[in-house]
């Protein structure tokens, strides 16, 4: 159904605007005159673009960080919010972010905040930005804080691409190991299995073994195609349970070596989330609230709602950390001596920084550690199917 955006007055004067589903454009000026309202501008959207606003992950995170970066130096310039928003618009790669913007700019000439204006697109601009930039209008320090949210979500983009890239190897060769083997098994080892038949030689324990495995794959891949489909929708069901969810990101806590992995990149995540919005003057536990909504891992977003219970109750913010393995002691002594010399945005920081270098280090060494592991594995696994062709070769060999 096409969709209209509208800018109308009330009875009573008052400026409003919106969207509005209808059929046709006559039918939708119907519908709001029954709303009592004024329609003085209405115009049907690209059905196309609203719905990337509205679904999934509309802009990619590298658009993102360049376009808040290219707001705070604009603001930064001296440029109004107005004209700043017009000039990305026009900058933009993105069509979603660029037609975004041109209603933000549209929003703030009607006297809007940019904190509202922006929390009209959640798919675009997160919540946090949303609060630090209200924060930062009541303060009087919006470019300070504009500045703030570009380099948080620059360090969070390269975050984010620290860990990718650490994870991107060995996925490539599971997956690579995983085609390979399916290939040896569907079109070359059948290859043999042929020849080995067509001799009257008994064929090794192994040999037979890997020949019905291929056997079996042959006559059963769509099953096993199948089974796969299952596993994977199933995982993805269960992970939408809050009970299921949690025990996924508790066991990704303790995986061997990766384990380790997810656990820096989260808490440097959320050291540095607690101290922008610390810094920015946004009180604790309202801080501690938004941290809690930001972070992705359920273990941690459960010691963050036991910190904040903690607060309103009056008691420390690091009680609960202390209980929970997942917060080493550097933290809990960071966030302690921060409570009590009324500096926790500045120990924040220093905890953010030391894990940011301690992710960089993990990084390298995990790819270190494992293109040894994994090229062991693969030639181990092509190596068995070779094997099991060589072994009943050589027996044919030597009874001629």
């Amino acid at each position: 159904m096409p969709l209209y955006a509208y800018q109308a007055r009330t009875l009573d004067g008052k400026y409003t605007k919106g969207k509005l589903e209808s059929d046709t454009e006559k039918n939708a000026l119907s519908e709001l005159k029954q709303l009592n309202l004024l329609v003085f501008d209405i115009k049907k959207l690209n059905a196309v673009l609203y719905q990337d606003i509205r679904i999934g992950s509309p802009i990619k995170n590298k658009d993102f960080v360049i376009f808040l970066r290219q707001f705070s130096t604009l603001v930064d310039a001296g440029i109004t919010l107005v004209n700043a928003t017009e000039i990305l618009s026009e900058q933009s790669n993105s069509k979603v972010l660029a037609q975004a913007l041109i209603d933000v700019k549209e929003s703030i000439k009607e006297g809007q905040p940019l904190s509202e204006a922006l929390a009209d697109y959640p798919k675009l601009f997160p919540e946090l930005l949303v609060s630090m930039i209200n924060a930062g209008e009541v303060s009087g320090r919006l470019d300070e804080i504009l500045d703030r949210m570009a380099t948080y979500y620059e360090k969070q983009y390269l975050l984010k691409q620290k860990v990718i890239t650490a994870l991107t190897y060995p996925i490539v060769i599971g997956i690579l190991s995983l085609f390979i083997t399916m290939f040896l098994l569907a079109f070359i080892v059948p290859v043999f299995t042929d020849m080995f038949l067509s001799f009257d030689q008994e064929i090794p324990a192994y040999t037979a073994f890997i020949l019905s495995i291929s056997g079996f794959f042959q006559q059963f891949w769509w099953l096993i195609i199948l089974l796969l489909a299952l596993v994977i929708t199933a995982i993805k069901l269960l992970l939408k349970r809050d009970r299921f969810a949690y025990q996924f990101d508790l066991l990704k806590l303790k995986l061997p070596i990766f384990g380790m992995f997810v656990q820096k990149a989260t808490l440097a995540r959320m050291t540095q989330t607690l101290s922008s919005l610390l810094n920015s003057s946004v009180p604790i536990i309202q801080a501690v609230e938004i941290t809690e909504r930001v972070i992705e891992n359920r273990v941690v977003k459960e010691v963050l709602a036991q910190s904040k219970i903690a607060l309103e109750q009056g008691e420390s913010l690091a009680k609960p950390m202390e209980a929970h393995w997942v917060f080493p002691q550097l933290v809990t002594q960071m966030v302690a001596v921060g409570e009590a010399t009324g500096s926790m945005d500045d120990m924040l920081k220093k905890v953010a920084t030391f894990y940011e270098q301690e992710l960089e280090e993990a990084s390298d060494k995990l790819k270190a550690l494992i293109e040894p592991i994994l090229i062991v594995f693969l030639s181990f696994v092509v190596g068995a199917i070779v094997l099991a062709i060589v072994i009943p070769m050589f027996n044919l060999f030597e009874s001629f």
